[in-house]
């Protein structure tokens, strides 16, 4: 934050030195008049003003953007733009102990500076990092981070409570509309965003990246770990080192700033501050086990494409405590920069451990690696061998590894092995190892690591800090979750009399209280119509007859023609909340509603400065969308409930909704959830699988919407048969619930819904269970969709990831149904295949493509998962991407070797029982649907996972089938090409080489393809290439794309690269015939040689016999 600052001695300053500062308030916006006494506006003083004056008095509008006109000395000050850098005066060095960019010892506006709500900023980072303060610090802040004292004018007239420290947050606030047009509501809109600390004005948004440093980062630490001091500051200084490590492998372009760390609320060694919208489930980094530990890999989840943000990072306690991993890891900072690579920038890892070695263009065996310059040696049971003793027919002999030199001169890559103390940078454009078989080159068509963090967002006009000082270390601030307190906001306007929607509010809201809700929570009721009610004040639950207790203060009927005031009944709900600390800090509000007539602006402050997450449930289409905003912006989620009696969304989401806490063996799963229109006279025959890590609190809930109830009959495993007699009946809200003691049997539990009546009734059954066992984590599924709002024809990415603690379910029967507001629901199946929207195979994230878009407005998601009785395979350790762990090094000649890493091996485990599970996904909006209908807009989707494999003198591809609608249905034809640049191929696709592909037919979408072809076109005719390109040995790049019967393309390929092996200088090879004939004429050539050699031989001993015959007669005469 940069305050505002004014001509002549700055009173912070001055309170600095010990002093109070003046009690001159700050001057009002120009053209404004100050309060009077009698709390209207005083008549101007001032002259009257010039054209210049009255000119620099409106809201320009410059480049698009509003400029509001302080008083003369000061500068135009952007809205939602950032301000001119600070003078030389103001560049000094932040330090530690007070908020980022802020004066020393100056107090927050409207509280004590002692105030305890403050985040509590940890000195230490900064006061042992000595790093010379420079440019980082040196940058400029949007006008949200601002702290500057509110304009009086608006201060005590238009804001009442504002400027009392203790004032409560629903007193907060004008009584007009915010949503109304007009300077003087602008002025109060930014007057009341000065005062807000900046940490709420992000509220919604991750990570920020701001003049180079990035600001709310969230490490959490999951309330399963057991109380250590030693993990705070090891966290701490493996993020100050990953600081400066990433800076300077940015270039100077990036560092970390400010950082939260989130302590368990079972922690009790010290007071630390309360979080606010905070929580486990949000943070982008988590610390915790593994549950059944195979290693103590740092990863990260990444569940989307190249160049794509993923979903959090992983470090164990033992990683961040044991410093023997660090020989193995490298440092911790180091390692938290890779991880960091993979999180925020889409990038994946360059080594390979299911594939160490690969054959080069030149028919040699390298090792899987980037850059490729980093050098090692193999070693062999006994020590270092040559390259012969280990790589037997390709194929690497067991007991041999590649061992790499602990000094190197090669400085990439950081994603491949960050450990050795020369790497300090990522593989750029010519360092990068093109060959390796890596997921890098697979997922990113072979573009180098450092090539994709520099298309991202993060670096879009984003020049390096100039100078040769280092960033300023981050500051940390220690939060806790506080008492876990909860407010239900409740509509009971008119509009909530259409389709039952009070009934079904009714049935929700009680499954809620009555088992959803954890014990030790507070509970507080609130309703509301044009005006807000407090129904029930906070009570904890301790047992079920609170529960009882709070349910019957549900409300029961409507008021006639009441209309809706979300704001009316979000004001009480605070004012609840507060009762208990003072603050709304760390509270839920869950605020359902039919219709809000008023516009949610009213109390868009207020709740952005309470400190409360806002859960939205929206019934029906009517709901104004800045309810739903307002989740966002709180961190909270969103469902939409479509009127159709069918559907049983309500539970689902009131399901849904935890306490955030991560603590899964908490929490209640859901594990059935279905609705149906039973005939007359007939009946609803289901199953239930119940496996063995739940059992706990179970529940069984059926609701109708007749008169009377069903007959019902549940029978458990073992047979045994539960009768309406059995089941408390509530025929007032239309439930019957069925609580089983104890801890239920595993295995399939059935249930018969008889309708007995003469016309269709609508039926609904919900059962909820929790763990069983503290130590074996519940199978969890975990559903949302890739972004809140989309534009026709752009689809909606539905994922689900399944799990059993951090272990990936395989194999499971994943099933997304969408509900839009009117028309039939979409039944889509999520896949696990590593194609289409799946960028991973097994790693328990599955997914789809959503695009069957039937109007403009709201969907709603739920996911239903069912695994059979099997083997569950679950993936080699947990999924995502790991930092690699060296097996040891050679230093001066010598061998060392790191302890053996504990592996993540393949875990089977044997299911007696399946499991079923369901999870609401939330909901989101789709708009520019036609009306009419329209033609085809929905092209295959993009093939992801082509792989080339050279096998003698042909390539064989291979891939997954795309479908005609992206990755649904069967696409026509494909499109493969090839060249021998891989710039040609990525920038002009359609002018490579063609690859004959007329024997080539698609198959379904998700079935393996396989293709084989001869290069020969490629090696033996001319290519265009780009200008100055020149050619490496024999290396061709292959791309494809798939077309559907609208001849609608596919966008192009991952680039697969194969290297195929021609020796230097080599001569036509000669045929077959050839070949036979040649070496029979060679026979005959050497037959006739041996004929003539036994005739000289004859001839000789013949003559030689003649000659001693002669000699012989001589003699006897």
């Amino acid at each position: 934050m940069i305050p505002l600052k004014a001509q002549g001695p700055d009173p912070w300053q001055e309170n600095q030195r010990g002093r109070h500062p003046p009690k001159k308030s700050r001057p009002p916006l120009r053209g404004r008049p100050g309060p009077s006494p009698r709390g209207g506006h005083a008549s101007r003083t001032d002259p009257a003003p010039s054209q210049q004056g009255r000119s620099a008095r409106r809201r320009d509008v410059i480049r698009g953007r509003r400029y509001l006109q302080w008083p003369r000395r000061r500068r135009s000050l952007p809205l939602a733009v950032q301000l001119p850098r600070p003078g030389p005066a103001r560049r000094e060095r932040e330090e530690p102990g007070r908020p980022v960019g802020g004066r020393r010892g100056r107090p927050d506006v409207g509280r004590s500076s002692e105030s305890p709500e403050r985040p509590a900023v940890d000195e230490s980072a900064g006061r042992d990092a000595k790093a010379p303060s420079g440019a980082g610090n040196r940058r400029m802040a949007s006008l949200a981070t601002v702290d500057a004292p509110l304009p009086a004018a608006a201060r005590a007239a238009d804001w009442p409570g504002l400027g009392d420290p203790n004032a409560p947050l629903a007193a907060i606030g004008g009584t007009g509309s915010m949503g109304k047009e007009g300077p003087v509501c602008i002025l109060k809109f930014v007057a009341l965003l000065l005062t807000l600390s900046p940490e709420l004005l992000f509220l919604g948004a991750e990570v920020q990246l701001q003049d180079n440093g990035y600001d709310g980062l969230l490490v959490a630490i999951n309330p399963r770990v057991p109380e250590n001091q030693d993990l705070i500051p090891s966290i701490k200084e493996m993020i100050t080192e990953a600081s400066f490590y990433l800076f300077n492998a940015t270039k100077r372009r990036v560092f970390f700033r400010n950082i939260q760390i989130l302590i368990p609320a079972t922690w009790k060694a010290q007071n630390y501050s309360k979080a606010k919208q905070e929580s486990y489930e949000k943070a982008n980094v988590i610390v915790t086990e593994w549950n059944g530990v195979h290693g103590d890999d740092p990863y990260t989840l990444q569940h989307r494409e190249c160049g794509k943000e993923g979903k959090y990072i992983h470090f164990t306690p033992n990683f961040l405590l044991s410093d023997d991993l660090t020989a193995g890891y490298g440092s911790r900072g180091r390692a938290f920069v890779h991880e960091w690579a993979h999180l925020r920038w889409g990038v994946f890892d360059e080594y390979n451990y299911d594939k160490p070695f690969y054959m080069n263009g030149q028919n040699q065996i390298q090792v899987t690696r980037c850059s490729s310059n980093i050098t090692g040696v193999f070693m062999c049971e006994k020590g270092p061998c040559p390259q012969e003793n280990c790589i037997i027919s390709k194929l690497l002999k067991e007991g041999c590894i590649f061992i790499y030199n602990s000094t190197q001169k090669a400085t990439g890559s950081i994603m491949f092995m960050q450990s050795l103390s020369s790497v300090v940078e990522f593989c750029n454009a010519s360092t990068h190892n093109q060959e390796a078989p890596n997921l890098q080159n697979r997922m990113c068509s072979l573009r180098s690591t450092w090539d994709v963090i520099r298309d991202s967002p993060d670096f879009n006009h984003r020049l390096p800090i100039k100078g040769v000082e280092l960033p300023p270390p981050p500051i940390f601030s220690l939060i806790q979750p506080g008492d876990k307190v909860v407010c239900l906001v409740l509509d009971v306007s008119s509009q909530m009399t259409q389709a039952d929607r009070l009934l079904q509010l009714q049935q929700a809201a009680e499954f809620y209280l009555m088992d959803i809700v954890e014990l030790h929570t507070f509970v507080g009721i609130v309703s509301f119509n044009s005006k807000g009610e407090i129904r029930a004040q906070l009570h904890q639950i301790n047992n079920n007859e609170d529960r009882k207790l709070l349910a019957s203060y549900l409300p029961t009927a409507v008021p006639d023609k009441a209309q809706a005031s979300a704001c009316s009944g979000l004001k009480k709900g605070f004012e609840v909340v507060e009762k208990l600390n003072g603050k709304a800090h760390g509270s839920v509000m869950i605020v359902v509603s039919g219709g809000a007539n008023e516009p949610i602006n009213d109390c868009l402050l207020t709740a952005l400065s309470s400190g409360s997450t806002i859960h939205s449930i929206a019934l029906g289409s009517s709901v104004d969308g800045k309810l739903e905003e307002l989740s966002q912006l709180t961190g909270g989620l969103k469902f939409f409930i479509p009127d159709n009696s069918n559907s049983n969304s309500i539970i689902d989401a009131f399901s849904r909704i935890s306490a955030g806490n991560g603590d899964i063996f908490q929490q209640s799963l859901q594990l059935e959830s279905t609705s149906e229109t039973v005939g007359p006279r007939h009946q609803l025959n289901c199953t239930v699988a119940l496996d063995d890590s739940v059992g706990n609190a179970t529940v069984f809930l059926v609701t109708w919407q007749n008169s009377s109830p069903p007959e019902i009959a549940l029978f458990d495993p073992s047979g045994r048969k539960y009768n309406m007699s059995d089941f408390s009946i509530d025929l007032a809200v239309q439930t019957a619930s069925l609580r089983i003691p104890g801890t239920a049997k595993p295995g399939n539990w059935i249930y018969t819904l008889n309708n007995t009546h003469h016309a269709p009734q609508a039926v609904k059954v919900t059962m909820a269970s929790r763990a069983s066992n503290p130590t074996v984590p519940p199978a969890t599924v975990d559903a949302f969709v890739e972004r809140d709002s989309t534009y026709f024809p752009h689809p909606v990415t539905v994922y689900a990831i399944v799990r059993k603690g951090l272990y990936p379910i395989l194999n499971a029967t994943v099933m997304a149904t969408v509900e839009p507001e009117a028309g039939d629901s979409v039944i889509l199946k999520l896949l696990d295949n590593g194609a289409g929207a799946d960028v991973i195979k097994n790693d328990g994230v599955y997914s789809r493509y959503f695009f069957s878009f039937a109007v403009n407005g709201r969907y709603s998601l739920t996911v239903h998962v069912r695994h059979s009785p099997s083997i569950s395979t679950l993936a080699h350790s947990v999924p995502g991407s790991h930092a690699i762990y060296v097996p040891g090094y050679i230093a001066n000649d010598n061998v060392q070797m790191n302890a053996p890493k504990k592996s993540g091996h393949r875990l089977e485990e044997k299911q007696q029982w399946g499991f079923s599970r369901v999870c609401s996904g939330g909901s989101f909006t789709v708009s520019g649907v036609p009306a009419s209908p329209h033609h085809d807009m929905f092209p295959p989707c993009k093939i992801s996972d082509l792989e080339a494999v050279r096998v003698e003198e042909e390539v064989v591809l291979s891939w997954t089938a795309p479908g005609a609608d992206f990755d649904q249905g069967q696409a026509t034809s494909y499109e493969i090409r090839m060249s021998r640049s891989l710039q040609h191929i990525q920038n002009d696709f359609s002018s490579a080489i063609l690859v004959n592909t007329s024997e080539l037919s698609p198959q379904q979408a998700g079935t393996r393809e396989k293709f084989t072809f001869s290069p020969k076109l490629i090696t033996s005719r001319p290519e265009h290439q780009p200008d100055g390109e020149m050619q490496e040995n024999h290396r061709i790049y292959v791309a494809i794309t798939a077309m559907d019967e609208n001849s609608l393309k596919s966008a192009v390929s991952n680039i697969a690269l194969v290297s195929l092996f021609i020796p230097p200088n080599s001569a036509p090879t000669p045929s077959r015939d050839h070949l036979i004939l040649k070496g029979v004429l060679t026979a005959l050539s050497l037959i006739g040689i041996v004929c003539l050699i036994i005739v000289a031989i004859h001839c000789t001993l013949d003559r030689k016999k003649r000659m001693l015959k002669k000699e012989n007669g001589r003699k006897l005469l």
